[in-house]
């Protein structure tokens, strides 16, 4: 591609912030990331929570930001209620809403009422010092002082054994949740993808760059077939399904970030089963 293409996709792509994965485009903020949970441990060792379907966002006592760096549209009201510890937490309008959130998120002009129905629901102190069980009990307190309702910190409690731990996500899917977390109790704080941080959700999730769209064939003719995506382990492949009509007209386009959901990996190292889910938010 010539040099004069690639800057045009560059400034077109700083048009576009919302889905897309550019350049230009804020760097990582660093977090601890979630494996998934394995077979042979033991929950014991572990604080539970819900597993919150909202978008991801961290405070560092002066800019609230999504996990891609860039800056959170919040209303200034809203952070000026938040303090001035550093949170680690979900922006969350409740079970099943996670479309309303993140309509709501991609206004560059928040809407006030929309934000007064917006929790920040809160699970780590970035930074902070000792084993996770303390800096739980830390993040309470903070909380509790704040005395404001939109912010919360995220119950966390122990599961003597995996017949108990199932018990408790059986419970969370029927009402609506989309799994559990678990963080071990003596971690301390740190960054990257992690076993002491693990999920546990009826099917596995992850994110990945549309890098191209191939097209349809019989009713999908003239319209997208499937996305081949890059994921973040450099891993390429297609996803060719889970999309509206609608999506399939005018699919994510090439260099946005989706969310797609799979059941485990083939002997080749590939999602087996992978599904369109939805545009990563904050990207």
């Amino acid at each position: 591609m010539e040099r004069r293409h690639v800057l045009a996709l560059g400034c077109l792509a700083t048009l576009m912030p919302w889905g897309v994965y550019t350049e230009a485009a804020a760097a990582d903020v660093p977090l601890l990331l979630a494996r998934n949970l394995g077979p042979h441990v033991d929950p014991a060792n572990y604080l539970i929570s819900e597993k919150f379907d909202g978008v991801r966002a961290v405070w560092d006592g002066e800019r609230l930001r999504f996990r891609s760096g860039n800056t959170v549209p919040a209303p200034s009201w809203f952070i000026e209620r938040l303090p001035s510890q550093a949170l680690d937490g979900e922006l969350w309008l409740g079970r099943g809403r996670f479309e309303a959130t993140s309509a709501l998120l991609r206004r560059a002009v928040p809407v006030d009422a929309d934000w007064r129905e917006l929790r920040y629901l809160c699970f780590e102190l970035p930074e902070a010092a000792g084993p996770f069980a303390e800096r739980a009990e830390r993040l309470q307190g903070i909380v509790h002082n704040m005395g404001w309702n939109q912010l919360a910190a995220v119950d966390q409690s122990r599961v003597a054994d995996r017949s108990e731990l199932q018990a408790r996500l059986q419970a969370v899917l029927r009402a609506g949740g989309e799994g559990l977390m678990l963080h071990r109790l003596d971690a301390p704080y740190h960054t990257g993808r992690s076993d002491a941080l693990l999920k546990l959700k009826p099917f596995d999730d992850a994110e990945a760059v549309v890098i191209a769209h191939l097209p349809g064939k019989g009713r999908h003719e003239g319209r997208l077939g499937a996305l081949r995506v890059r994921a973040t382990d450099g891993r390429e492949f297609n996803i060719g399904s889970g999309f509206t009509d609608a999506e399939r007209d005018e699919p994510p386009p090439v260099g946005s970030v989706v969310t797609y959901i799979y059941q485990g990996l083939t002997a080749k190292g590939q999602p087996r089963f992978a599904r369109f889910m939805r545009l990563a938010v904050g990207y």
